[in-house]
């Protein structure tokens, strides 16, 4: 038997970085949100007990690195299954993006496994499990849009923001999520108004939405490489209603409602970033 699920990335509408925690980890407040743009993760079942990742992208790792690998084999230990698992990912997201590409396959392989093996357990019990592989792998078993607190992997959930384009843009270059922390002087940047674009969502105000879009990340990873800083500074001059960076980094967003501006935006990336997209703002939650 096999399963096929779709695995979205996510974008930080707002990410504030409050302090270091004594167990080394930061404590977080962000706003998340599901984009339209996917991995595709086929689950095969396997005569032999073991996991198999499947993938022909030389980025993504083909064994106990892989985090859906991971997922596989702790729900395995979680409810003492004995059977095996092919795990095939297409990859649509691009690798070590800000956008939770990783992180989404896990979850999709936690959602998948739930109905291949026919083991009932809620989307709760799924994120609990997920909270041990990592901190984006919680929010990206619900889906949706939620305030993430904690490390990341505790979930609210709030109504999804109004509905518009999301250009995407990365450039090609890697950044060290660990560095982009280590390098953070929080005594010295702009802390995002979370509330504020909790409240903007709730009220379905656009503007206000991209007004109050913020990440605390961007004070040092825009520092550290000067090619996202530009495309930002592009993605606005070229017409976006705000730009921001999601998550760590690389990759650069920019939000515009109207066809004919998501046009010129996406033209005018393309012209220096290799990486570029427009996709649509999911924001809902995945079914059980």
């Amino acid at each position: 038997m096999r399963l096929l699920v779709k695995a979205p990335a996510k974008i930080n509408l707002s990410l504030d970085v409050l302090h270091k925690r004594p167990d080394g980890y930061h404590e977080v407040k962000m706003v998340m949100t599901t984009i339209d743009l996917a991995d595709r993760v086929e689950l095969m079942d396997l005569y032999s007990d073991t996991i198999q990742i499947i993938s022909h992208n030389r980025f993504v790792p083909d064994d106990e690195r892989n985090l859906a690998y991971q997922a596989a084999k702790l729900l395995k230990e979680k409810v003492g299954v004995r059977r095996g698992v092919a795990i095939s990912i297409t990859k649509y997201i691009p690798v070590a993006a800000g956008l939770a590409g990783g992180s989404s396959d896990a979850a999709a392989t936690l959602r998948g496994l739930n109905k291949l093996w026919g083991l009932g357990l809620s989307l709760d019990e799924l994120a609990e499990i997920g909270a041990e592989i990592g901190s984006d792998v919680p929010f990206c078993v619900y889906g949706g849009t939620a305030i993430a607190t904690g490390r990341g992997e505790k979930i609210e959930h709030i109504p999804a923001p109004p509905p518009s384009w999301v250009i995407l843009a990365k450039p090609t270059i890697g950044v060290s999520t660990a560095e982009v922390y280590r390098n953070l002087q929080l005594q010295s940047v702009n802390h995002p108004d979370v509330d504020g674009m909790v409240a903007a969502i709730r009220e379905k105000d656009y503007e206000k939405i991209c007004a109050l879009a913020g990440n605390v990340l961007e004070s040092v990873t825009l520092n550290m490489y000067p090619e996202v800083a530009q495309i930002k500074e592009q993605m606005r001059r070229f017409g976006a209603d705000v730009s921001l960076m999601s998550g760590s980094g690389p990759t650069v967003f920019g939000l515009v409602q109207h066809d004919s501006r998501l046009q010129r935006v996406y033209n005018g990336l393309r012209g220096f970033c290799e990486h570029v997209y427009a996709v649509r703002l999911i924001g809902e939650r995945h079914e059980q």
